[in-house]
């Protein structure tokens, strides 16, 4: 059963559609008139249809419910997630017909750039959505920076609620423990792989051996620096480099 915030927001949307169909028509109707009067009439329109606009985002009726339905193949159907989207009440949805590990999904961009602050995201499943636990975290903690809502109806997860806002700080806090966890793994792996002798950086381009060959090369004046960093394979720099060593 909707409330009354429900209801005074579809019925500001509603009067809103048909006032901006009747300034349409008026805007039509008056092509023919004189050139003069059709451009005072026009201006008139555009600022009622301004005091409308403002009218309407005073009562929250701009709030859009956004949905996202995606499958992995061409063969599957779509048909179940957009019949449960639009019995939730979305009014516009949004779809992809690609795996969920692809990077650039389109109809979720084009999903996810047409939210405004207050407005609501819904998804049948979580797993529609992100295409990693990590993706999914990123976009959730997105929405609650940009003031957005998210709502999962398989999960019946809904961050507009008291719950909502505290599953908003579970997944802040996955997102710092994976985080951490990452950090974690890398320092265990450099101290490692110091105790094994091995440093972190770039490879040396000249070891111990091939520094005392080119030392040597260069004083034989018969070859030129030129012919020592041939033979040896790096840049005068670089060969300039290691014999200040």
């Amino acid at each position: 059963m909707e409330d009354a915030s429900d209801y005074t927001s579809k019925s500001w949307i509603s009067l809103t559609s048909v006032i901006e169909t009747f300034l349409i028509y008026l805007i039509n109707l008056s092509q023919n008139f004189p050139i003069g009067l059709k451009t005072r009439f026009k201006i008139k329109v555009l600022k009622t249809s301004v005091f409308w606009h403002k009218n309407l985002v005073k009562h929250g009726g701009v709030n859009m419910i956004v949905g996202y339905a995606r499958v992995s193949t061409d063969e599957q159907n779509l048909d179940l997630q957009i019949d449960a989207l639009n019995e939730a009440g979305c009014e516009r949805i949004y779809e992809d017909k690609i795996s969920g590990s692809k990077t650039e999904r389109a109809g979720l961009d084009k999903a996810l750039n047409s939210l405004r602050k207050e407005d609501t995201l819904i998804v049948w499943k979580l797993d529609r959505l992100g295409r990693s636990l990590q993706h999914l975290i990123s976009i959730i903690i997105e929405f609650n920076v940009s003031g957005i809502y998210f709502k999962s109806l398989k999960e019946s997860l809904d961050t507009s609620s008291s719950t909502g806002k505290l599953i908003f700080h579970i997944f802040g806090a996955l997102a710092e423990f994976e985080r951490d966890i990452i950090r974690e793994r890398t320092m265990a792996g450099l101290a490692a792989a110091r105790a094994r002798g091995r440093v972190g950086g770039r490879p040396k381009s000249l070891n111990s051996e091939k520094v005392r060959l080119a030392k040597t090369l260069m004083k034989d004046n018969t070859h030129s620096v030129r012919d020592v960093c041939m033979i040896l394979g790096v840049s005068k720099a670089t060969l300039y480099r290691y014999l200040k060593e």
